[in-house]
């Protein structure tokens, strides 16, 4: 994959799902869904005992049933991780820090790397060794003063942010005026409620909501 395909279809769709569910027909079902909602950037999580063994069903799934979808991994803290997720098909790794050797395992296989960063220094450094984004983690701790206080002195970074980012207009403003290039989105979007109704048809409506709302925000 050439790896500015990554930043293009985020700059596209810059909503990102984070999800992790050891069933592989309701993750396919989720997939299936956010795809239909306009999603284009999906980030499966590292986050139990059946990650690996989901997320190797769900590569040829997309492949085959979702043309256009980037099918990464997350909540990736180490080399073996991140080497066994490429393996995979990984499109893109994303961490809740910034971890060196896993960035160079990234860079040798040419797959973007999203390291998480909580301060203006780490995400310096992180820039430094070659990540075009980086993610401010934990949102909700942070806050989007946060972002806005960094790009003021750092305004060519490009920040994604994951945690306490809600579906709803108010948060979305919050973060895009704080100058965000894109969000990702967990529990607040993937809901208990939506995955216990099965309700796909809900799910896909709240990411095209979502985006729809974004995308007016960024034009």
């Amino acid at each position: 994959m050439d790896k500015t395909d990554f930043y293009r279809t985020l700059d596209t769709a810059p909503m990102v799902p984070v999800f992790y569910h050891a069933d592989l027909p309701t993750a396919r079902e989720v997939l299936r869904a956010c795809y239909a909602g306009g999603v284009r950037v999906f980030e499966f999580t590292n986050r139990g005992e059946a990650a690996a063994e989901v997320f190797a069903a769900l590569v040829p799934f997309a492949a085959k049933e979702l043309p256009g979808l980037l099918l990464g991994a997350g909540s990736v803290s180490d080399p073996r991780s991140a080497r066994r997720f490429l393996r995979l098909g990984a499109r893109f790794i994303v961490g809740p820090q910034y971890v060196p050797a896993v960035r160079r395992v990234c860079r040798l296989r040419g797959v973007p790397y999203v390291p998480g960063c909580g301060t203006v220094s780490e995400v310096g450094r992180a820039q430094r060794a070659g990540c075009r984004v980086c993610k401010v983690f934990p949102g909700e701790v942070l806050g989007p003063a946060f972002v806005k206080a960094l790009l003021a002195p750092m305004p060519w970074s490009r920040i994604m942010v994951t945690g306490g980012v809600e579906p709803v207009r108010e948060s979305l403003e919050a973060w895009f005026g704080a100058g965000v290039c894109s969000v990702g989105m967990g529990s607040k979007l993937l809901s208990a409620d939506l995955l216990a109704a099965a309700d796909w048809p809900a799910l896909a409506g709240r990411c095209r909501a979502c985006l729809d709302i974004i995308n007016g925000l960024k034009h």
